[in-house]
């Protein structure tokens, strides 16, 4: 099958690995580093890329696989990590380095004719490794090496193993793209065909065969993501699509009408509106912890769901427009990493839900589905339009929630992105949003003293969501925002910028 398995080892880059693979041309797939030999046969796939991962291989408890993988003639290639352990099991030594090498490299080439094909000897290479391979396996050979590694670069042309030391994945590395070129047509023998057409074929085919002539309910938020399922949905299964949009009280200002509007208008889908604001604000009545909030918000979508399905008749499937950085944010489902947060979309979900899920969009980023919306004849407008959390505003209020906080999140929500859209900042940012703080301050208005609620705004750029950088504002633009902010919106008297990157933190608050 003209596909690649990425294994995962745990690295923070193994997802730019399946990105990079696909905007090359070949279909991806991430899955756990203790994928069965039998499923991987079953999967038949084209090649297999080890991903790197923060462990030592020589570990006790190290992430490892079985010997058999590099037996199946499938080409591998092992990256940082994956390199070691290919070596570790067949019969190399990996041990530590005597000079760690993190950053940049220069990668001196001895030999082009496999995977450093086309390749400048002196080329630039991101290193991040403690250890390294100082024993080859019997049948490889050593085709590239930097100042403090001898074997950055291994290769077994006969049986189509092949490792590098350094991150092909990464933009530091400048020949990076050549060289998984190199791995994936000139060495593996893959084929170009995975493209955003071929995929929404490929995924009205899946959805088709799934559902059937059965019904399914699909959960608008007013999202890219959401719309974006519940068209390719409809696409496969016509009229037995049901959308429907919840007016959970949680949205921005005039949010709700505007989309029904919307979705009516634009687009020939079968919508359902409901509104149930007062429901979630008695669900949420009391209540501080961010998670509880989640799960409960989830819970309550399932709810409604379930209600509006009777009403349908027999519906057997939830379409969710789940992308990827929800489900490795909400459970460390691909490899050893840590869970960060639930989206109400996958850690939110009540145990004994009745439907089965449809999620098209779970292997994609958020860059891909804006792609895959062109491709599906959505306005660009609301294609790049920012993330809005499933959640809503309640992880944006900290706290408690409750309508009055709501309502002064809200203004100043609508006060700051009309001052980004002015200017013109708007489509420059990956966010921009408000957050409301649990606490007040002392001010003085009118020469009074006031104690009045804390706002904090956020302004972020990013491709994926995965990473992020506070964006640095000019002073004029901050203070306007501010000033507005304060003067407008009775109940606030001091606004806080956000400068915090991702990592360490999180693009929300909660």
């Amino acid at each position: 099958m003209n596909k690649v398995l990425v294994l995962d080892f745990g690295s923070q880059y193994t997802q730019l690995i399946a990105r990079k693979i696909r905007e090359l041309g070949v279909f991806s797939e991430i899955v756990p580093y203790d994928f069965s030999l039998t499923r991987i046969r079953r999967d038949a796939p084209g090649a297999i890329v080890l991903s790197g991962g923060p462990q030592s291989v020589y570990e006790v408890g190290a992430p490892h696989i079985s010997a058999d993988v590099f037996r199946l003639g499938i080409p591998v290639l092992g990256i940082c990590y994956g390199l070691q352990l290919m070596a570790h099991l067949l019969d190399g030594k990996v041990v530590p380095s005597r000079h760690r090498e993190y950053g940049f490299a220069s990668l001196e080439v001895t030999q082009r004719r496999g995977l450093l094909r086309g390749v400048r000897s002196g080329s630039q290479v991101w290193m991040s490794h403690g250890d390294k391979v100082s024993v080859l396996p019997p049948g490889f050979i050593a085709s590239g090496f930097t100042s403090n590694c001898e074997t950055a670069v291994v290769e077994n042309r006969e049986q189509t193993l092949f490792g590098v030391q350094f991150h092909p994945e990464v933009i530091h590395t400048k020949q990076g793209n050549k060289v998984l070129s190199n791995f994936l047509f000139e060495l593996a023998g893959l084929n170009k065909d995975w493209t955003m057409e071929s995929f929404v074929v490929n995924k009205i085919k899946e959805i088709h065969h799934q559902v059937g002539k059965r019904k399914v309910i699909c959960g608008l938020s007013g999202g890219v993501d959401s719309l974006v399922t519940s068209l390719i949905v409809h696409r496969a299964i016509k009229d037995n699509l049901h959308c429907i949009f919840v007016n959970n009280g949680l949205l921005r200002k005039g949010q709700y009408h505007e989309l029904m509007a919307s979705f009516r208008k634009k687009f020939a889908l079968n919508v359902i509106d409901v509104d149930a604001s007062e429901v979630f604000l008695k669900k949420l009545q009391g209540v501080s912890s961010p998670e509880r909030k989640r799960k409960i918000i989830g819970r309550v979508f399932i709810e409604i769901f379930e209600e509006e399905a009777k009403k349908l008749g027999i519906v057997d499937f939830l379409a969710q427009g789940t992308i990827y950085p929800d489900v490795i944010e909400s459970k460390p489902v691909r490899g050893p990493s840590s869970s960060i947060k639930s989206h109400h979309n996958v850690g939110g979900l009540p145990k004994g839900l009745r439907f089965k899920l449809v999620e098209p969009l779970k292997e994609l980023f958020k860059d891909e589905v804006r792609t895959l919306g062109k491709e599906l004849g959505i306005d660009p407008d609301f294609i790049h339009q920012h993330p809005f959390p499933g959640p809503g505003l309640a992880v944006r209020v900290i706290g408690e929630v409750t309508e009055e906080r709501l309502q002064i999140l809200r203004e100043a929500d609508a006060i700051l992105l009309e001052e980004i859209c002015k200017a013109r900042l708007y489509h420059k940012l990956w966010q921009a949003f408000a957050i409301l703080l649990p606490v007040r301050a002392v001010g003085v208005m009118g020469d009074r003293r006031t104690y009045q609620r804390v706002v904090v705004i956020r302004l972020v750029q990013s491709v994926d969501g995965m990473t992020a950088n506070w964006y640095p504002a000019e002073s004029h633009l901050l203070s306007r925002i501010s000033n507005r902010i304060v003067n407008e919106i009775d109940g606030i008297n001091r606004v806080l910028y956000d400068i915090t990157s991702k990592p360490p933190g999180t693009i929300e608050w909660e």
